[in-house]
């Protein structure tokens, strides 16, 4: 595979009505293979190569680039239907447009044509943002020095999600001025290297492990001034935290389907008086529960999506603060939906449901790992101190 540009030219897609169908059949195609994934722990070549394919990758790259410029809300809607069939293919695109906005926020008109006209095509950026060291997740220790027309990076990675797929492999440093800086390198380049150490209980197929970087060089035009997307009101930090409240929206709705299909085929309680478990009142309150949930978490994280597009547009203190605070609401309820539903799968399934190497243990795990990616408790404090004391979420991708 090369590693600069896709191997397969993508599919141009021209509304978002046809990315939301292209979505909905890919999870069709996808979600019988969930408990394979689960189980080998890697993406199959041909279900990440028809993802990118598809050209759901490119639907945000503008339409001055050549590209859909698709909102925030077809967006979302992509990476849940997604991430209802299996969430670690749902996760490995999610950086990619993240660095989309990147490209677009912070990069120059050359930059901008060059990555835009490669996402197009259909290639994959994935990142090497985060670090296990350090006193916060939110410290930096890679370095990047100057040296002539080039860049050199020297430092370890860890969460590096989807690099094992990528074509592409964005490294954040920080500068002799404490800067940080952005650094496209090809997955292939000398002086970066991927290390297959990715060994969670859930979102096993994420590739999320280390990555070192050993004297790594980067022509300084592919360097991008990371700093400046938080020094100014931004959706950069929304945007990210958006996008991975839509994974676990999706892991909630495949956790549901899963159970509506292990509660028909199991066998009623002994002292319910019925014929079918699907008579339980006990069994049917506990599904209309998480329906409610369900749903709640869908209106607003499409809420959401439109706070945060305004706030694109517009982008001040007021408006961006505005969409982190929309997006915080729609994370608690897709956490805790996602965390009920993977629970509930099993316990209203019953025994059966963990017999017969189905893997249904899958979603609460994956539920579990992917909504550690920060604290959701933190989430009620920022709300809380935003409506009753009026201040402003701190800006960084966290928030």
């Amino acid at each position: 595979m090369s590693t600069t540009a896709a191997t397969t030219l993508a599919h141009r897609i021209t509304s978002e009505a046809e990315a939301l169908d292209l979505a909905a059949d890919l999870a069709a195609q996808f979600t019988s293979r969930g408990a394979e994934i689960d189980e080998s722990g890697t993406l199959p070549a041909d279900v990440v190569d028809a993802f990118s394919a598809s050209g759901l990758w490119a639907i945000t790259v503008p339409q001055e680039f050549g590209g859909l410029g698709a909102s925030t809300a077809t967006l979302v809607e992509v990476i849940a239907r997604i991430s209802s069939a299996d969430p670690s293919l749902g996760q490995i695109p999610q950086n990619h447009f993240c660095l989309i906005e990147d490209v677009l926020l912070s990069g120059t008109r050359e930059q901008q044509e060059f990555f835009f006209s490669l996402a197009l095509e259909g290639a994959r950026f994935a990142n090497a943002f985060s670090e296990a060291g350090g006193k916060t997740a939110a410290e930096v220790q890679t370095r990047i020095m100057r040296d002539g027309n080039d860049y050199v990076v020297n430092g370890r990675k860890f969460y590096a999600t989807g690099t094992q797929y990528a074509h592409w492999i964005p490294v954040l440093a920080v500068d002799p001025d404490g800067k940080e800086l952005l650094a496209f390198a090809p997955r292939d380049a000398q002086g970066l290297h991927v290390v297959g150490d990715w060994d969670a209980f859930g979102q096993r197929a994420t590739a999320s492990g280390s990555v070192v970087l050993t004297d790594l060089r980067v022509p300084a035009n592919r360097v991008f001034p990371m700093y400046r997307e938080y020094e100014n009101p931004t959706v950069a930090g929304p945007l990210a935290q958006i996008t991975t409240a839509a994974i676990d929206l999706g892991i909630a709705r495949g956790a549901f389907a899963a159970t509506l299909e292990a509660v028909r085929s199991s066998r009623p309680w002994v002292d319910a008086n019925i014929d079918s478990a699907t008579q339980d009142p006990l069994t049917l309150n506990e599904l209309g529960r998480l329906d409610i949930d369900i749903n709640a978490a869908d209106a607003l994280i499409q809420r959401a999506a439109h706070v945060l597009d305004a706030a694109k547009d517009e982008p001040t203190e007021t408006s961006v603060a505005a969409a982190s605070v929309a997006v915080a609401r729609a994370k608690v309820l897709t956490t805790e939906v996602a965390l009920a539903a993977g629970s509930k799968l099993n316990e209203l399934g019953g025994t059966r449901s963990v017999v017969g190497g189905r893997r249904l243990d899958r979603f609460w795990r994956n539920a579990r790992v992917h909504t550690l990616h920060d604290p959701v408790r933190w989430k009620f404090n920022l709300i809380g101190n935003y409506v009753l004391n009026g201040v402003f979420p701190n800006r960084h991708s966290w928030n």
